[in-house]
C-alpha cells in the first residue's frame, strides 16, 4: 500500500508540473500581452511599464539579463509600417515590405516616453544591414543585429546612416535582476516561496488584484468559505437523495414507482440550470416571498440556491446510481446473500452498496472540486461572495492575477482530489492490485 501511494503521490506531482507549464504557456504566451489587455485603449509608456512591472510581462520567458521597456518606442518596419508614436523618419528612406531602407544621411529618431532612476542602463538592439551612428557613435552589426548599452537615456535617440542601409526592427531593454529572473521562475513562485522568517514556505503567493489592489491569497481564503457553505449542502444532498431514490427504483424495477422516478430523473436533467435559478428566484422568492431573491449573510440566504442545486444534479445522479445498482444486482453475492435468509436492508444496503462504491466515489470525486470553487451561476444570480462569484467578477474586470490563481487552485483540487480517489479504491475494494 505504500508503494502504491507513493507512485500515485509522485504521479501527482507531475502532473501539477504539467498544469503550471500549461498554465504558463496559456496566460504568458498564447494571451499575449496581459498589460495591454489590463490597460484598455490608448494608454500612456509610462503605465505600461508599470502595468508590466506588477504582471512580470516585460520579463524574459525562461533566462536572460533584459527584460522589455516603454522608455523609447520601440519600432517594426515590416510591412512598410512607418508610423510609430515618439518615433520620426528623417532624411531620405523608402518602406519596404522587410523594413525601411534608409539612404545616406537619412535617420530615425526616438523621443524618450519617461526618465529612468539615475545610472540605470538601457540597451537597444536594431535589425540593420550596415553600420548606424548611434548618437554620434558608429556601431557596426554582428551577424545583422547592433547591440547598444548606454548609461544614460538622452531626450533623443537618433540612428543615422552614413551610407545606405536596411533597418528591420528595433527594440529597447533594461537589465533584469539576474539570469532567472523571468517569468516561468515567477509563475513556480507563486505557488511556492521560501522565506527567511518562520515558517520558512510560503504557498499560493499570487499578489494583488489589479483593480482592488487586495491580497489574492486572501480573497481566496474568503471566498472558499461561502462556497463551502453552499455546496457541501448540495453534495450531500445529492448523493443521498440519488443513492436512497435509485436504490428504490431497482428494487421496484418495472413497476410504476420506478417510471415515475425514471421520468421525474429525466425531466429534471432536461430543464435547464439557469431556467430554474430564474423560477425559484422569481415565484418561490419574489412572488411567494419565501426567500430571500439576494444576498448573504443567513441560513435562510443558502435555502433557495440549495433546494435548486439538488434539484438540478439529482435527476443525472439518479440514474447513474441505478444503472450501477442494476449491474450488481446481477451477480452471484447478492443472490447467494438471498438464498442464505439475509434481510432485503442487508442485501440492499450492506452487500449491494458496499460492492457499488468504487463508481459511488468516481462520480462524487469529480464534484468535490467544485465544493471550494463554488457555483457560477447560483454564487453570481443570488450574490454570494464565492470563488464562482470572485471568478465571474476577475473576467469582467480583465484581472488576470485573479483569474490565473483560479484557474491553478481548480485543477490542484482536481489533481488532489483524484489521488485521494485512488487510495480509496485500495481502500474499499480487496480487488484492486494495490502492489502493481
Amino acid at each position: 500500500m505504500f508503494r502504491y501511494a507513493l507512485k500515485r503521490i509522485l504521479y501527482s506531482l507531475l502532473i501539477m508540473g504539467g498544469v503550471l507549464i500549461l498554465t504558463f504557456v496559456l496566460f504568458r504566451l498564447a494571451a499575449g500581452d496581459p498589460a495591454l489587455t489590463v490597460l484598455g485603449k490608448n494608454p500612456s509608456p509610462q503605465e505600461i511599464e508599470d502595468m508590466r512591472g506588477v504582471l512580470g510581462s516585460d520579463k524574459p520567458l525562461f533566462w536572460g539579463r533584459w527584460r522589455h521597456t516603454e522608455l523609447y518606442t520601440g519600432a517594426d518596419f515590416a510591412n512598410s509600417r512607418v508610423m510609430f508614436a515618439g518615433v520620426a523618419l528623417r532624411g531620405s528612406y523608402r518602406a519596404l515590405p522587410q523594413g525601411v531602407l534608409l539612404e545616406q544621411g537619412g535617420s530615425i529618431v526616438f523621443r524618450r516616453n519617461f526618465e529612468l532612476p539615475d545610472r540605470e542602463r538601457f540597451r537597444v538592439e536594431i535589425n540593420a544591414s550596415a553600420p548606424l551612428s548611434v548618437n554620434g557613435r558608429e556601431f557596426v552589426p554582428d551577424d545583422g543585429v547592433i547591440a547598444v548599452e548606454m548609461e544614460q537615456a538622452p531626450e533623443f535617440l537618433e540612428l543615422l546612416a552614413e551610407k545606405e542601409c536596411m533597418v528591420c526592427k528595433v527594440s529597447f531593454f533594461r537589465p533584469t535582476r539576474g539570469w532567472f529572473d523571468t517569468q516561468a521562475v515567477d509563475s513556480f513562485r507563486e505557488i511556492v516561496t521560501f522565506t527567511e522568517d518562520f515558517p520558512y514556505v510560503s504557498f499560493l503567493n499570487f499578489g494583488n488584484t489589479l483593480q482592488t489592489q487586495e491580497p489574492i491569497r486572501s480573497k481566496l481564503w474568503h471566498g472558499m468559505l461561502p462556497s463551502l457553505m453552499l455546496m457541501i449542502p448540495i453534495f450531500l444532498g445529492e448523493l443521498v437523495i440519488g443513492i436512497i431514490l435509485a436504490m428504490f427504483s431497482c428494487i421496484c424495477r418495472g413497476r410504476l414507482a420506478d417510471r415515475i422516478i425514471l421520468f421525474l430523473s429525466v425531466a429534471g436533467m432536461s430543464i435547464s440550470y439557469l431556467a430554474l435559478i430564474i423560477f425559484g428566484q422569481w415565484f418561490l422568492a419574489y412572488y411567494l416571498n419565501l426567500f430571500p431573491v439576494w444576498g448573504w449573510g443567513t441560513p435562510r440566504h443558502l435555502l433557495l440556491p440549495v433546494v435548486i442545486g439538488i434539484i438540478s444534479g439529482t435527476g443525472s445522479g439518479v440514474r447513474f446510481y441505478r444503472t450501477v445498482f442494476l449491474d450488481e444486482m446481477n451477480k452471484e453475492y447478492l443472490r447467494t446473500a438471498v438464498a442464505k435468509g439475509a434481510s432485503p436492508f442487508a442485501v440492499y444496503f450492506k452487500h449491494l452498496l458496499k460492492n457499488a462504491m468504487i463508481p459511488i466515489i468516481t462520480r462524487a470525486s469529480t464534484v468535490l472540486p467544485f465544493l471550494f470553487t463554488g457555483s457560477l451561476l447560483l454564487e453570481t444570480f443570488f450574490g454570494i461572495p464565492g470563488l464562482g462569484y470572485e471568478g465571474v467578477n476577475a473576467l469582467n474586470d480583465a484581472d488576470l492575477q485573479m483569474l490565473k490563481a483560479l484557474v491553478i487552485l481548480s485543477a490542484f483540487l482536481f489533481v488532489g482530489i483524484n489521488l485521494i480517489t485512488d487510495l480509496l479504491y485500495a481502500w474499499v475494494d480487496p480487488r484492486v492490485r494495490v502492489d502493481k
